[in-house]
Parts: structure tokens; C-alpha cells; sequence
């Protein structure tokens, strides 16, 4: 699937080699990777739950302060459970339409649930995110992207140290 180039690519940003197939579906103005779609299952055949894969390292930091700040349970909080389950849903079925296409009749182990194999509620925000890069319909991954790109309150004029008082 990726040529390797981006193989190259994905395996310094990562650390280690990839698990699975995969291609790049998004890229920064430079063209590095930012966003890999695995294929459904690794290379030893074990199902892989997690489609879209965030491989930007900086991207990656900033989601991960996020969640170290409460957001995961701040994202199920502000999102819409029904429109959650239906973003589940839709990642779901793009995932088996992709097994379907590639080993049609598979009848052993599946990947199962729908983002990052959660069947229900918010598990991890940097694969929703991802999803959400790639075009996907995510209330989840507009969540973090309108906390990533809007700017923290200004302090308030009691935080604000005063410039006259020695």
C-alpha cells in the first residue's frame, strides 16, 4: 500500500516500524505524513481496530496534553451521544466495507467497535482527530480541533501583574 518512502516516513515518526499496512491520507504543507489509514488487520493477521493513525509528533503533544487535562471525559461530556454512536457507526462500517473489499467471506477475528475499537462513548481523542483530518464525520475530532486552534483566555486584570508596583 505505502511506498517506502512514506513506510521510511511513518517508522521515524512512530519509532518503530509499522504493525500493519497502511497508506498516508494526510499530509503538512511539507508533505510529511501526518495521518496514516491502516488496513483492518496487522501483518500477522491480528484485527486492528484502529483505522486512522495520528503520526504528526507535534499534533500528538498537544492531544496528549488535552487528555492529560481532562479531555476525553470533557469530549463525552459536550458530544451528543446519539451523534457519537453514529460517528461509531460510520467508522464502523467504513472499516468492515474495507475487510469486505479485501478478504471477501472472512470469517475469523474482526476488528470490533467503531473509533479506536471503543463500542461506545470516547476513548482516545488523538484517533478521532485523526479520522476527523482525513474527512471523516467526527463531532469528536471537530471538538479537539476547535480547542487546538483557539487560543487560551487572555489573563483576567487581577492575573495580569501590574507594571507600576515595584
Amino acid at each position: 500500500m505505502a511506498a517506502p518512502d512514506d513506510v521510511a516516513a511513518v517508522t521515524a515518526l512512530l519509532g518503530r516500524p509499522p504493525q500493519a499496512e497502511f497508506e498516508v491520507v494526510v499530509r503538512n504543507e511539507a508533505g510529511v505524513p501526518m495521518v496514516v489509514r491502516n488496513a483492518p488487520f496487522t501483518v500477522d493477521g491480528t484485527p486492528m481496530p484502529t483505522r486512522y493513525w495520528l503520526v504528526d509528533p507535534e499534533l500528538n503533544a498537544a492531544i496528549a496534553r488535552l487528555e492529560a487535562a481532562g479531555g476525553v471525559r470533557a469530549a463525552q461530556a459536550a458530544i451528543d451521544p446519539t451523534e457519537l454512536r453514529a460517528a461509531h457507526d460510520r467508522h464502523r462500517a467504513e472499516r468492515d466495507a474495507a475487510i469486505d473489499a479485501l478478504a471477501p467471506g472472512h470469517s475469523g477475528p474482526r476488528p470490533y467497535g467503531g473509533v479506536a475499537g471503543t463500542r461506545e462513548g470516547v476513548k482516545c481523542l488523538h484517533a478521532h482527530y485523526a479520522w476527523f483530518l482525513a474527512g471523516g464525520d467526527d463531532p469528536v475530532g471537530r471538538w479537539v480541533d476547535e480547542r487546538l486552534h483557539t487560543p487560551a483566555p487572555a489573563p483576567s486584570a487581577r492575573e495580569t501583574p501590574r507594571k507600576d508596583v515595584p
